[in-house]
């Protein structure tokens, strides 16, 4: 059986970001259970803004795209900006289309007004690209939940916990169905992805 593969994403410009240390501690129980995790932190790595005209040519790309293409399940992280999620992320984002397809979206948001707004965005651009998301989104307040990079939160730590679980054990299924279709000659949506 193929493991499952997680591009854990970092959508915060902050370095010191209380997102990133989350998305940190889910990739880390994720790679103690066997997940191939590759960690993509965009205030690292950052990316030249999309321009769909020009960016597919960056020598940088074929780079991006081919841990796109390796993932499974894409696990994005960030704060909330103004209801919505960051730029950086969006941008992020942007470069990729059927790349997405038939794979899973797991959210992490950091908000003081539950995340909810960010979390519903981030499920419709998994919908516009026919991916599947989680049905619930890890949110969390800075410094109620995360403080100096450490969770101090227990009723957040069971949660991450439970949602790096489910990460693994749903990011599976759906990645093994994922590689069926990919691989089979029975209708499916990505049915059009497959290699002639």
């Amino acid at each position: 059986m193929t493991p499952l593969h997680v591009l854990a994403v970092s959508g915060s410009p902050n370095r010191s970001s209380a997102t990133r240390a989350v998305i940190q501690n889910i990739a880390d129980q994720l790679a103690a259970a066997g997940v191939q995790v590759d960690l993509l932190d965009l205030a690292e790595e950052p990316l030249p803004l999309f321009n769909p005209e020009v960016s597919h040519q960056s020598v940088t790309f074929p780079k991006l795209k081919s841990r796109v293409d390796a993932a499974d399940v894409l696990l994005l992280g960030t704060p909330d900006y103004h209801g919505s999620f960051t730029s950086t992320l969006k941008n992020f984002l942007d470069h990729f289309w059927q790349e997405f397809a038939g794979k899973t979206f797991a959210t992490v948001v950091a908000s003081y007004d539950k995340g909810l707004t960010a979390t519903d965005q981030l499920r419709t651009v998994a919908r516009q690209c026919y991916a599947w998301s989680m049905p619930y989104a890890v949110t969390f307040a800075d410094k109620a939940d995360v403080k100096d990079g450490q969770i101090i939160s227990d009723t957040f730590r069971q949660r991450v916990e439970m949602f790096a679980r489910d990460i693994r054990v749903y990011g599976t299924v759906l990645a093994q169905q994922r590689r069926a279709d990919l691989e089979g000659t029975d209708a499916s949506f990505l049915a059009r992805l497959r290699k002639k």
